[in-house]
């Protein structure tokens, strides 16, 4: 996420001691992100294209799905581009392509409470065609096509919301999923299972406690399943959840239907797992991609290319999505890399910074995101 930390010159000699002072001072040096980092990521089913949520500067790049930099290029150029002010684009984390118009549904967190509808051809500094005002904390999304839904999971309330996928502006939800039975603490990732109608989400752990809670506290992340037409206060089906799990920070999830299993960007654990629907309660991944050479490094997103058996994952981590083999499992080496800077390019991993501090011992500065 592009954050740009400014440090000034003492301005004490200016100050004036009988009241505040404008100062309008160029920074002495700014430590940013200059790259993209990509958080989630889809495909337009129609023409095979992969679209990059780049939270970090607030935009959508679009790549041909067979685009594979080369080791000693400096990046790959996106097809087009989507960002600029008049997009509304801000914290863009969840994204939707509507498998039969192209259309592209973009979630904005933290700063910008809203979700943006744009036309598959938009590109560059385009007004979306429709927002929706969505509560505050919104992160992923998922559709069901055949009943026409939308649906949404909201951080800091720990909640799911389910509209009707054309609503617009001030639009209400249909239906609301929340309450302390719902185990639902700090959901990110939603996706769907529509031939069993289950609902799949992912949870980093940060939840409320009591009756009526007034304060919070932490519980193991976990990945809790609802029946989809669930509302109100209503406990999940089961859960995954435990050590033997390696969930840690799970961020975007994608349900294979056709295999019966769903995959997950395990952000803080820079990996992705792989669980059989089926699974329950403490149990191990039936498959786990991570290692140097996958070049995985906070994923964020997921999703399955069912045309062509491919995986992809797009992290934020080092400015790069990876695509694997549907069936991919341990260390190996992606298929293809799409990278959006130079190689030895480190992502400056400055997210939704809160505060900044200084380290007079070590001359560190620290900044908790």
């Amino acid at each position: 996420l592009e954050f740009r930390r400014v440090l000034f010159r003492s301005l004490a000699a200016e100050a004036n001691p009988k009241g505040p002072v404008m100062l309008d001072k160029a920074p002495i040096r700014q430590v940013k992100d200059t790259y993209p980092t990509y958080s989630a990521i889809a495909q337009d089913v129609r023409t095979g294209d992969i679209f990059m949520q780049d939270e970090n500067l607030f935009g959508i790049r679009v790549f041909d799905r067979m685009t594979n930099t080369p080791p000693n290029a400096a990046f790959s150029e996106p097809k087009r581009y989507l960002g600029g002010h008049s997009t509304k684009l801000e914290f863009n984390c969840g994204l939707y392509i509507d498998p039969l118009s192209g259309d592209i549904y973009s979630v904005n967190n933290d700063t910008t409470d809203s979700m943006v509808v744009f036309p598959s051809s938009a590109e560059g500094d385009v007004a979306p065609a429709r927002e929706l005002k969505t509560p505050h904390g919104s992160y992923g999304i998922a559709v069901d096509e055949d009943k026409k839904e939308l649906y949404m999971t909201v951080e800091h309330t720990n909640s799911i919301v389910v509209y009707d996928k054309f609503a617009n502006g001030t639009d209400k939800f249909k239906r609301e999923m929340r309450g302390l039975n719902t185990q639902l603490a700090d959901p990110h990732g939603i996706s769907l299972h529509i031939k069993k109608q289950l609902m799949l989400v992912t949870n980093h752990g940060n939840t409320l406690d009591g009756v009526s809670p007034t304060y919070g506290k932490f519980i193991p992340p976990s990945i809790t399943f609802y029946p989809m037409d669930s509302k109100g206060n209503v406990a999940p089906l089961r859960t995954i959840a435990g050590d033997k799990t390696q969930l840690n920070w799970p961020a975007h999830i994608w349900v294979d239907e056709g295999r019966d299993e769903f995959y997950v960007a395990n952000d803080a654990g820079n990996s992705v797992l792989v669980f059989n629907i089926a699974d329950e309660g403490d149990v191990a991944p039936k498959r786990i991609i991570k290692g140097p050479k996958t070049q995985i490094r906070n994923p964020m997103g997921v999703f399955i290319d069912q045309k062509n058996d491919e995986l992809w994952v797009s992290n934020m981590g080092n400015h790069r999505a990876v695509v694997f083999d549907r069936a991919a499992n341990g260390d190996v080496a992606p298929k293809r890399v799409i990278r959006s800077a130079p190689e030895e390019k480190v992502a400056q991993a400055i997210g939704n910074a809160g505060a900044v501090g200084y380290d007079s011992k070590r001359e560190e500065i620290l900044v908790p995101n």
